[in-house]
């Protein structure tokens, strides 16, 4: 039997979140016959899925994640299975009845977080990037960038107003009116990870370092930065940001005003709802901006 880790109590807060998390034990039990494996205890980080170290038939060392029914993790196997494990960890099996997916593991496993010059840290994410972008083919199932950006900033002033109007219009503003810019401007497609930030970059021995829980979407490049300009929030001031826009522009060859314009939209977009407010990433849209 798993015990569900107390950091994931949060969902009960969502339609269905109670239930799911009571299955979680269940689920993973069945997926561990289906797959033979042998569970561990779940890992001590991450607070959306449930992910627990597995061993396989053969002795091989596996995660298992268990995810939430939810839009932004739905098509997860579907990007891991376009990377085919060149930039992210392979996928070896999916059960999307079940929102399970059964993951290579990556060993030792310590997140680009351990790595502290900012600088070297960002160029390691920028190199994990650039293995990541590449195209994808008609009737693909994954969301597009243009269309749900122009849904983000409609939410975006709905909840604004429904919290009170928590901080000043004009960031709401400039979110509407850098979305009306660069949605309908973009560049040629790629699928972008939407969330590669350090604790979603792994050390390796497969290759270096490999990207994890990815928010799949399609877009252009010089959005999927957005994350990583926000990145170690613990530490962000508007000289580190302004460095890694210098960082990443040279290195990845980005307009460096359009990073920072999808970086407004998806910080205000993350960071507040209709009934959560998360300042620290309200300030870093605020940075970007300024």
């Amino acid at each position: 039997m798993i015990d569900v880790p107390a950091r994931l109590n949060w969902w009960r807060s969502r339609a269905g979140g109670a239930a799911w998390l009571e299955s979680l034990p269940r689920v993973a039990g069945e997926c561990a016959d289906r797959w033979s494996l042998r569970l561990g205890e779940p890992f001590g980080q991450g607070h959306v899925s449930l992910t627990v170290p597995a061993k396989l038939a053969d002795g091989k060392q596996a995660v298992l994640k268990l995810n939430f029914p939810e839009a932004e993790s739905e098509h997860e196997a579907d990007a891991l299975a376009h990377w085919h494990g060149d930039g992210a960890v392979r996928l070896l099996e999916v059960d999307r009845e079940r929102n399970a997916l059964l993951l290579e593991r990556a060993v030792p496993g310590t997140s680009l977080w351990e790595v502290a010059d900012d600088e070297e840290a960002t160029l390691i994410a920028a190199s994990v990037l650039r293995r990541l972008w590449r195209p994808v083919r008609e009737g693909h199932p994954f969301r597009d960038l243009a269309a749900e950006a122009e849904n983000w900033t409609a939410q975006l002033r709905s909840n604004w107003e429904a919290l009170g109007r928590p901080f000043e219009q004009s960031l709401v503003d400039s979110a509407a009116a850098v979305t009306r810019e660069l949605a309908g401007s973009q560049g040629d497609p790629v699928l972008c990870h939407q969330d590669l930030q350090g604790s979603n970059v792994l050390r390796a021995k497969r290759e270096s370092w490999l990207a994890i829980d990815p928010k799949p979407i399609i877009g252009e490049p010089a959005f999927d930065v957005a994350s990583l300009l926000r990145d170690r929030r613990w530490e962000i001031r508007r000289t580190v940001i302004e460095r890694r826009l210098d960082l990443l522009s040279g290195e990845l060859d980005l307009e460096r005003e359009r990073m920072r314009g999808w970086g407004i939209v998806h910080a205000l977009h993350w960071g507040v709802g209709p009934d959560k407010l998360e300042g620290d990433l309200v300030e870093c849209a605020r940075l970007l901006a300024a």
